[in-house]
């Protein structure tokens, strides 16, 4: 099922959101909260230095501890975490990251924070299309549940047991669509997860790491704040300025006609279009999951209409 959304998000308040026409400030502001939370979050004894306990005034290392981790002076730190990173060089971005001890995601998004300029994307708003060879690919998966996720979180095309298992996302108008949308808008969302916190806590790191590559998306800024006026959940998630990129897991669900399921997941990034991947998942072969999946296989539209009306979600 090819189903290519097109939206049109008005824009929204809420916060910090990455992009409204001034997407270089932005990324500035994005850049001193991103390092000084991830500053915040390293205590001195993880990196070898003395803890002064309750005479530390600040959370986390200071910023000339930080400065001396990475080898650069204080007033060059200084300047990168107040925003002002458009001379920094990559060794320098290097030595950060590691004194940080960021993972490969944050190093990347602290890049796209940094430099701006070599790594914004520009065609932030065209609309996002799926291949439809792809989309026969999908098709011919009958098997296991299968799914084109593409910017912002946006649902772009499923298959058959996708709907089946996570509902029918065609029932749904096109802008509604959308993983973040579905997880902190939708209760039947939260039924669906058994492990919900986790799910939420993921799609915001995702959308954080859009976000980095796409400073200026005014589509994105308008969900951004559209979620954060309607859900403090999300409020709160945003303000971590935790990132992850999406690759591989295990997702619990209670399905509301087959009950519980394991499913493994794996995430594949489409070689011409590194905006778009493939999700696919399946279960221990054996397993009352695998039993599970194929009996909503049998059940053909009748489960897919069945689990349209319950939740809908990856």
């Amino acid at each position: 099922m090819d189903e290519q959304p097109v939206f049109e998000h008005r824009p929204a308040g809420g916060g910090s959101a990455p992009g409204d026409g001034t997407g270089q400030a932005l990324a500035r502001a994005e850049l001193s909260e991103f390092l000084r939370t991830r500053r915040a979050r390293l205590k001195p004894e993880e990196v070898g230095l003395p803890d002064f306990g309750r005479h530390r005034r600040v959370p986390g290392l200071r910023r000339e501890e930080l400065a001396q981790l990475a080898g650069v002076s204080v007033a060059y730190y200084t300047r990168l975490e107040q925003g002002n990173g458009r001379n920094v060089s990559a060794e320098v971005l290097d030595a950060i990251a590691r004194a940080l001890r960021l993972t490969d995601a944050e190093q990347a998004h602290l890049t796209h924070l940094a430099k701006p300029k070599q790594h914004r994307k520009k065609p932030s708003a065209r609309q996002q299309r799926v291949r439809g060879t792809l989309c026969r690919l999908l098709d011919t998966m009958e098997g296991v549940p299968a799914y084109v996720i593409g910017r912002r979180s946006e649902v772009l095309a499923w298959n058959r047991m996708a709907a089946a298992v996570f509902g029918d996302w065609s029932e749904l108008p096109p802008q509604e669509r959308n993983w973040a949308r579905m997880v902190f808008l939708k209760p039947e969302y939260r039924e669906l997860f058994v492990e919900w916190d986790q799910k939420a806590t993921d799609i915001v790191s995702y959308l954080r790491m859009d976000a980095g590559c796409h400073p200026d998306d005014p589509r994105l800024s308008a969900l951004v704040g559209e979620l954060s006026v309607k859900s403090q959940e999300f409020r709160r998630l945003w303000a971590t300025h935790d990132v992850k990129e999406k690759s591989h897991g295990v997702k619990r669900l209670h399905h509301p006609l087959v009950g519980e399921l394991s499913l493994s997941f794996e995430t594949f990034a489409l070689p011409d279009d590194a905006e778009q991947s493939v999700v696919v998942y399946h279960a221990e072969p054996g397993s009352a999951s695998a039993q599970a999946l194929r009996l909503l296989a049998s059940w053909g539209t009748d489960a897919t209409r069945a689990g349209a009306s319950v939740p809908g979600e990856q």
